[in-house]
């Protein structure tokens, strides 16, 4: 099969096409014949050297797909021909893709492959990280990246939950298609001090941030007594300072997680949970934003251009 491997650590270019051997499967495997790939943050950090596959997944990126089956295990509810999407520890970017059975989801009705390729790993790591905060409806969550792949999920989902959502991004063109999405407030993180402007507007119970250590203080700032800070991202900086006695006084409390990097029961238990709660979400109260489809041959353009900050949504491979 064709897949697209990193050749040595480094920039776009090291991505390339090559054929590679399709590995044997475990028994509780399917396999999928992939017609598209989302495209994420952490492919452009294993991309780099910085977020190797975990042991026992493909060495090639790609956190989510979709396609259409050919084998299912008899013990699964799956048959061969059936389409479907999944979470994938890695291996999609690729023609085929073996993957534990427990990580599959059903393509929901009235969505193409290359949205549903583009939603599982946003709505998992969404859904995950909001019952990770303990967000109940009527709280205020505070979205960074508004504009991304996991951004524009968080905001639908959250107002689905009953949430009050403000958000951030770059630009008032952004910001403004985030208020189309639901945001109820939408700051423009380029000119506004968003951490004073969510203190205006009451302050934030969670936080979504997708930023890191360069956001660490304001965030702070910007919760309210009782407020949670959910650090799923290092996009800018990975080492930070914490002011102790504002995290005291507000009894505040930072979370730190991962997707990929959970057991596969967890991670089988979350997808669960989004068939359960996002699913039936879809298309109406939720809509996969797909900024630009690229074939599996151009990875590496695909990357450079999430990196370009100019992607609203996502970018997802096609494969032939």
């Amino acid at each position: 099969m064709k897949a697209c491997v990193i050749t040595t650590p480094g920039g776009p270019e090291s991505l390339s096409l090559v054929d590679m051997p399709f590995s044997p499967t475990r028994p509780d495997d399917a396999v999928m014949r992939i017609t598209a790939s989302g495209v994420n943050r952490a492919d452009i950090l294993q991309r780099e050297g910085r977020y190797p596959a975990p042991p026992g997944a493909p060495a090639w990126p790609g956190l989510e797909a979709a396609g259409t089956l050919l084998t299912a295990p008899a013990s699964s509810p799956w048959s061969p021909g059936d389409r479907v999407c999944a979470l994938l520890p890695g291996g999609g970017y690729a023609e085929r893709v073996a993957v534990d059975a427990s990580l599959l989801l059903p393509v929901p009705d009235g969505l193409t492959d290359v949205e549903a390729a583009s939603l599982v790993e946003a709505a998992c790591t969404v859904v995950s990280n909001l019952d990770e905060a303990g967000a109940r409806p009527g709280e205020t969550l505070l979205v960074h990246g508004g504009s991304g792949g996991v951004g524009t999920a968080a905001i639908q989902i959250a107002k689905a939950r009953g949430m009050r959502v403000i958000t951030t991004a770059g630009g008032p063109e952004r910001t403004a298609r985030c208020a189309e999405l639901g945001a109820d407030v939408a700051l423009d993180h380029r000119a506004d001090d968003w951490a004073q402007a969510v203190r205006d507007e009451g302050g934030a119970d969670v936080i979504l941030d997708v930023v890191g250590a360069a956001y660490l203080e304001a965030n702070l700032r910007a919760l309210r007594t009782g407020g949670r800070l959910v650090v799923i991202g290092m996009q800018k900086g990975a080492r930070g300072e914490l002011d102790l006695g504002t995290l005291l006084a507000k009894r505040a409390r930072v979370i730190g997680t991962t997707l990929r990097a959970r057991p596969l029961a967890e991670r089988a238990a979350i997808v669960a949970r989004v068939r359960e709660e996002v699913w039936p979400l879809v298309p109406d109260r939720l809509r996969p934003i797909v900024h630009a489809t690229l074939p599996l041959e151009r990875a590496g353009d695909a990357h450079r251009l999430l990196e370009s900050g100019e992607v609203f949504g996502k970018v997802v491979l096609t494969v032939a």
